[in-house]
């Protein structure tokens, strides 16, 4: 079984729940973990990472997944919370008593650092209820790869998912983390492929999430970096499914 470990959905032309199921069916993906997606135009994702545009929205259409998931039992959801939004953990348990099987942080959209005390109380969830959290990283002092692996480190009952593998084409923190931490893995979409083959060789094929970041990037054009590592069938399956239902608790 393929599951795609991260995609986002958004009621938009480019990136809805129609155009998404038309390229899983392209690339014989099974499942999917959906988040919110729209609060940037991800056609010019640059623009946003280097300042010169500001997001769309800072409001997550957590509602647009909720939906998916309801329409198509294929689909699981991962809440984004934005930590600056008033009584943030109880917005997330309802979320999570309503079938949502694990928390995503935006910091380039929301703008908080990983040590403020309302990503501390939405961790703290995450450990009573037993999902796990991911979140892509950002090159500033409040939200960076060192940031999240100091999380990781001290929630070591939680599950930290790096999203894209961390920032740049290849993090070595975030791979130093997925190797020592047992909490702690790497998501791949559109991470570089000598960077994918250097963490499954250092941190194992168990430490590792296919994931497509669609829309931005198509679901078999990220499958076949996997595809063409050299690899078992077990550790394949792992990377491709396996490891993220393990931490979804799928089945």
């Amino acid at each position: 079984m393929i599951i795609d470990g991260h995609s986002h959905l958004s009621d938009s032309d480019y990136g809805n729940i129609q155009v998404y199921l038309t390229q899983l069916e392209e690339t014989g993906i099974d499942q999917a973990v959906l988040v919110p997606g729209g609060m940037v135009d991800v056609r010019k994702m640059t623009d946003y990472i280097t300042g010169r545009a500001e997001p769309e929205s800072t409001v997550p259409n957590n509602a647009y997944i909720t939906k998916a998931c309801q329409e198509n039992d294929r689909f699981h959801g991962f809440a984004c919370i934005d930590p600056h939004s008033s009584d943030s953990a109880a917005h997330f348990e309802s979320y999570l008593k309503a079938g949502f099987r694990g928390l995503k942080f935006s910091p380039l959209t929301h703008q908080f650092t990983f040590t403020s005390r309302a990503v501390a109380d939405l961790i703290a969830c995450c450990s009573q209820y037993g999902v796990p959290v991911y979140s892509h990283v950002l090159y500033s002092p409040g939200a960076c790869t060192a940031k999240f692996v100091s999380l990781a480190k001290q929630y070591p009952k939680v599950n930290f998912i790096l999203g894209h593998m961390g920032f740049g084409p290849a993090d070595q923190e975030g791979l130093e983390a997925a190797v020592s931490l047992d909490n702690f893995f790497l998501e791949t979409s559109t991470g570089s492929f000598l960077h994918i083959q250097e963490s499954v060789r250092r941190a194992g094929p168990s430490k590792i999430i296919f994931g497509s970041e669609f829309p931005l990037s198509h679901p078999k054009a990220e499958l076949e970096k996997i595809l063409l590592l050299k690899l078992s069938d077990d550790e394949r399956e792992k990377i491709l499914g396996k490891n993220i239902a393990e931490l979804i608790q799928l089945g």
